[in-house]
């Protein structure tokens, strides 16, 4: 053989080697000087505070009633069901997450320190997507409401002004009111940092607002509006001078869009409920975060739930879903209920938490920016700050002009749905990397700082790589899938479960796609649909048994999801085929902006990222630096 074609051939194997390695080395937890760290100081109901005043969203104020008009009806109350119990399994996999790091950060930090460079940085960058998408939204239904408020007077000159000749995914014109919003608050942010009062106003306002919805509801709605008839759609249509304002009337009914519309719905409404993470982010400053981080999730959605369930519940009692105004719905359902005056009332209330709201949220997107950045994983230029504001200047107006741009020319549902694609992504990631880490070798947890100085316990022994169980000895390779030698992770192990984990993403995908684009023909008993979905189903049941004679973890954390790994591939398999719901224009403009992001990555991060240097570590074990210099939170 040619010997250069073997030099050729080795460099380019080493580079590939080097390539891949670059693409999960993990960055290292630094020891932390005293002055740095967190004191405890939080409980169960201050935990259920800030997690319900991050996932409380005056959004809802439109969403429930385009899901109603268009969607599900008077089964919208179902869709957040569904949409609120799903997002409570992700929450838990983000506390497990936490528990894993025991430092205060974002979720993009934990999956850079757990997961490795690529998936922190699909991670955050869906998570730039998220914000910028709910601070557009927010800008948006401002707009809305407050031109419904004046007449649609704004609505009419901007439609003549800047009509929007462009494809249906577009608004019909530019929102030039709601992008000065964006920008203006921007402008404010610069010179003003984010406050807790204002995070606490936007969050009494906001509750305030929604408890006079709910109490309308119940005391003015109607039972009969959950059993409307054909007969019911034609008197109203015989009475109403602009029919084009009348929405579907489906099949009548609680539900009646089916249940293909509440499964819409319920993937449109997951974006209200983005936020939990924030709570699982408190490990370290929780006083009990094994008890109070899993209650305060739990409690925080469950609180939420029921102010979305009760909104939703109330709009469809006290109109027609097919009457309901799709961008002013609960100042029409009051005005419909109590009069001109109480209308108004709720409008002006509604604009106050939304406009707290906004400042809120221009507030938090520059954060993730500017951490990315410092990371090298997105340019360096967007870290500069301010000198005499002492602001991430450049990432706050980065930020405010990306959301103020989407606010220009984007429609409210197509927000809705970008969002909502974003965050299914980000409980799918969260979930698999649950799943993987479990199962991995070598994650030693040292003991709380705190929780050292109040007992006295021995040093935990930390087992060595060396003193793991052997990996030899197992002469069949199918024999050691499903009866390992060993009852502790070993790397074979590890590995074995991260290419499982992979296998069962890409079969749950294709079976998501099967049922969402084909769903008869798989129920109706067509032989090749049918057969295909069982052989889906058998393959995924085998590989999840695969992944569960492996061994687990026994290392000690404050909180550990349940029934692993039934639970992450329930999950995975219920996001996944959520997002398959969503129309194929969402898919497409959810690609082009990964397709900028791995751009970016590819082109830019990777060869500037901070820990380029570093000698990488494969993405299957989780080696024992991570805990080693960081205090875990206290374990039960």
């Amino acid at each position: 053989k040619d010997p250069s074609l073997l030099n050729m051939s080795g460099m380019l194997g080493q580079y590939v080697h080097l390539f891949g390695e670059k693409l999960v080395r993990r960055r290292p937890l630094k020891p932390r000087e005293e002055s740095e760290s967190h004191v405890a100081h939080l409980n169960t109901f201050d935990l259920v505070v800030l997690g319900v005043g991050r996932i409380l969203r005056p959004g809802v104020y439109i969403l429930a009633g385009k899901v109603a008009k268009f969607i599900a009806g008077p089964a919208t109350i179902i869709c957040f069901l569904v949409a609120g119990l799903s997002t409570m399994l992700s929450g838990l996999y983000y506390a497990e997450l936490g528990a894993q790091v025991a430092r205060s950060g974002s979720v993009y930090f934990y999956s850079y320190v757990t997961m490795g460079q690529l998936h922190a940085f699909i991670t955050g960058w869906n998570s730039i997507l998220s914000l910028v998408i709910g601070t557009a939204r927010v800008a948006k239904a401002w707009s809305y409401i407050f031109d419904r408020l004046i007449g649609n007077h704004i609505s009419q000159v901007l439609q003549e002004a800047f009509p929007l000749h462009m494809p249906s995914f577009l608004a019909t014109y530019a929102d030039v009111f709601a992008l000065g919003l964006v920008l203006l608050m921007t402008v404010l942010v610069l010179g003003v940092h984010e406050s807790a009062l204002v995070t606490k106003v936007s969050t009494g306002l906001s509750l305030l607002v929604l408890s006079l919805i709910i109490l309308s509801g119940f005391m003015k709605g109607d039972l009969h509006n959950w059993q409307l008839t054909e007969q019911d759609y034609t008197l109203a249509t015989a009475g109403s001078n602009d029919t084009s304002r009348l929405g579907p009337l489906g099949s009548g009914g609680f539900a009646p869009f089916g249940f293909e519309g509440i499964l819409r719905g319920a993937a449109l409404c997951f974006y209200i409920f983005f936020g939990v993470h924030i709570i699982a982010t408190k490990g370290e400053e929780a006083l009990t975060p094994h008890r109070s981080i899993p209650l305060g999730i739990v409690i925080s959605l469950f609180v939420c739930f029921l102010a979305y369930f009760g909104v939703s519940a109330a709009v469809t009692l006290m109109v027609p879903y097919y009457q309901i105004h799709p961008y002013n719905p609960l100042p029409q359902a009051i005005l419909h209920s109590w009069g001109a005056l109480a209308g108004y009332v709720v409008a002006v209330g509604t604009l106050c938490a939304l406009t707290s709201r906004l400042h809120s949220a221009v507030c938090r997107m520059p954060k993730l920016i500017y951490e990315m950045a410092e990371d090298g994983l997105l340019f360096r230029g967007l870290t500069r700050i301010h000198a005499c504001a002492h602001n991430r200047v450049k990432s706050i107006m980065a930020a405010g002009i990306l959301a103020g741009v989407m606010a220009l020319l984007f429609n409210f549902t197509d927000l809705v749905d970008l969002m909502s694609i974003g965050t299914l992504l980000s409980y799918t990631l969260v979930a698999f990397s649950v799943l993987v880490l479990r199962y991995q070798p070598h994650q030693n947890f040292s003991k709380n700082k705190r929780t050292e100085d109040k007992t006295e316990m021995g040093p935990v022994v930390e087992e060595s790589p060396l003193e793991s169980a052997p990996e030899a000895g197992t002469s069949n390779p199918l024999k050691s899938l499903c009866n390992p030698i060993s009852t502790t992770p070993t790397r074979k192990s590890g590995q074995i479960v991260c290419g499982c984990a992979f296998l069962l993403v890409l079969l749950l995908t294709i079976l998501s796609l099967l049922l969402a684009l084909w769903p008869s023909q798989v129920f109706s008993g067509d032989p090749g649909f049918t057969a295909g979905a069982v052989l889906l189903l058998l393959l995924i049941a085998g590989i999840t048994a695969i992944i569960w004679r492996q061994p687990q973890n026994p290392s000690p954390l404050p909180f550990r999801v349940p029934a692993l790994p039934v639970l992450p591939v329930l999950s995975i398999f219920v996001n996944v085929y959520l997002m398959m719901q969503l129309s194929s224009v969402i898919w497409a403009e959810f690609g082009i902006w990964n397709a900028v992001g791995f751009a970016i990555y590819f082109g830019y991060g990777i060869r500037h990222s901070l820990e380029e240097k570093r000698d990488p570590q494969p993405p299957a074990s989780t080696s024992q630096t991570l805990h080693e210099h960081t205090p875990s939170a206290e374990s039960s």
